[in-house]
């Protein structure tokens, strides 16, 4: 398998913008073998439905921008669907959390939640911004507008809310632990 391909899987896995300089850490590679990657991706997603997007030093796969009439009647469909019980699952983990990271969401649904996740912000139920301690990555917190949509005026007014928010805090403590032990193992 060559560099370009292993660039497009790791975004496709992703399914975030991921730095140059990450994957450069993933692929084992020196900056001039991503940048030269990159490029002959570029020529490979040419005239395809999937482009290379990127903003400063962050790339991702999207779609090509001259099928957007297209995704815009697919979205404008999706926003009148009822929720799945995977979307409920992950907004509801979303909820609690207040401000919780995909791979946490990942650990505690056991499963990749990126195109979830990207479903609920299209319909604008989460936002996604940088992690104040740790501008590597992102959290998802609930908008202003699913608060003001369930009627509430902060996430505390959920039910059980301290006790089901305690409940994950202890799992990721225990995930964290587990993970530190295997590190230590090795």
């Amino acid at each position: 398998m060559n560099l370009e391909q292993k660039i497009e899987s790791v975004l496709f896995w992703k399914g975030e913008p991921v730095s140059m300089r990450k994957l450069r850490d993933i692929l084992k590679v020196e900056e001039n073998e991503i940048t030269e990657g990159v490029i002959r991706l570029k020529e490979n997603l040419a005239n395809r439905g999937i482009v290379l997007v990127e903003k400063n030093d962050e790339i991702m796969l999207g779609t090509a921008p001259e099928l957007s009439k297209l995704f815009e009647d697919l979205q404008k469909e999706e926003l009148n669907k009822e929720l799945s019980k995977s979307s409920l699952e992950t907004l509801s983990i979303v909820l609690y959390k207040n401000g919780v990271a995909r791979s946490e969401i990942d650990y505690i649904r056991g499963v990749n939640s990126s195109f979830i996740l990207r479903a609920l912000s299209i319909r604008g139920l989460v936002e996604k911004i940088t992690d104040p301690e740790d501008s590597r990555r992102y959290i998802y917190k609930p908008t202003f507008e699913l608060l003001s949509f369930m009627g509430i005026k902060n996430v505390e007014e959920l039910p059980d809310y301290a006790e089901v928010n305690n409940s994950i805090k202890t799992e990721i403590v225990r995930l964290n632990e587990e993970i530190k032990k295997e590190n230590e193992g090795n």
